[in-house]
């Protein structure tokens, strides 16, 4: 029996036109031309979106379910994205919202290598929330973002991360600010015995990630951070592929880009990829997710999901210490 893929779609359409419409995306997100046009009996039967049900949610907006063919996406995460939302990403009245990946898929993407446990591990904390943040601003030096990592290991934290806006820049070169921060975090951990995970941030295109990781492992570097959308899909999956002992942080950077549902694509997704924890814009913060969003992200990151490990939810977008008790409760 065929594998399909079945994918969820909000739409706004008026219930008169709401078949057609459906019909319309089944055949943009797997052939993209007229049925009647293909001679092939094979394409039409197995190729061809079919729309397997239509659902009013609410007045002026469906919720439509297709099938897509497995054989369509390969093994290829790009391509995955690609035929979930590629053409229908640029119609102004589509959502993506869901999909239910076949398990062989789910299988060979693998998901997260280290997972909640393995993050726990690195640090030695296992009854308690993990703790985090970035270095910032922008346009500091790598003695000053040292000096920074510093302070924040004296503070308590677990796990401290390059800003995602960090990369290669003239003023803090990947290279010297990796050096200066583990030496920073050395000293401190030589005066106060407490082991802080340093996580830099790779850019650029594969090879220069490769180069980077290379760099970050050859001075015992385990962790790292990854902005799947800007990084792109198939180079994340080839990252953590290539690198099985690396736990890798997620990103959402440009993952608002495109309508697919946050909880779809960072809780979802981004796990089935790799993504040992998932970086999220907390409700109340300075973006925009609600509660229920955040919710359900956090489950989907962690639910039962082909065998995969569970990955972290890490909600953040300026968060203070005053909103630790409610966030603990929430999550």
């Amino acid at each position: 029996m065929q594998q399909r893929l079945h994918v969820i779609y909000h739409v706004h359409s008026e219930a008169r036109t709401i078949e057609a419409r459906a019909r319309a995306i089944a055949v943009e997100q797997s052939v993209e031309m007229p049925i009647a046009a293909i001679e092939d009996g094979l394409v039409r039967s197995q190729i061809v979106g079919e729309v397997e049900a239509i659902r009013e949610q609410t007045v002026g907006l469906f919720e439509v379910r297709i099938g897509l063919a497995q054989e369509t996406v390969g093994q290829d995460p790009g391509q995955l994205l690609n035929m979930l939302f590629g053409n229908s990403s640029l119609q102004p009245d589509v959502v993506l919202h869901d999909v239910d990946l076949p398990p062989e898929l789910i299988k060979f993407f693998a998901g997260p290598r280290q997972g909640i446990d393995g993050l726990r591990r690195r640090v030695g904390a296992y009854s308690r929330a993990l703790t985090c943040s970035a270095l910032k601003p922008q346009g500091l030096s790598p003695q000053g973002l040292a000096e920074l990592a510093s302070r924040f290991a004296l503070g308590g934290l677990d796990y401290i991360k390059d800003d995602h806006g960090l990369a290669d820049q003239v003023y803090s070169p990947f290279k010297s600010r990796l050096e200066a921060v583990v030496e920073a975090l050395a000293r401190n951990r030589l005066q106060h015995g407490r082991s802080v995970r340093y996580v830099p941030s790779l850019s650029g295109d594969l090879d220069s990630m490769r180069d980077q990781v290379a760099i970050a492992t050859a001075v015992g570097l385990d962790t790292v951070m990854v902005a799947p959308m800007i990084a792109g899909l198939s180079n994340f999956h080839r990252l953590v592929r290539e690198n099985p002992d690396l736990a890798f942080l997620a990103h959402p950077g440009m993952a608002g880009a495109a309508r697919i549902a946050p909880a779809l694509l960072l809780g979802k997704l981004f796990r089935i990829l790799g993504a040992d924890a998932v970086v999220f814009p907390n409700y109340g913060g300075r973006f925009g997710y609600t509660l229920d969003t955040c919710r359900l992200l956090a489950r989907r990151a962690r639910e039962e999901q082909g065998g995969l490990q569970p990955a972290l939810p890490v909600p953040a977008g300026g968060m203070t210490t005053a909103r630790v008790p409610e966030m603990l409760d929430f999550y």
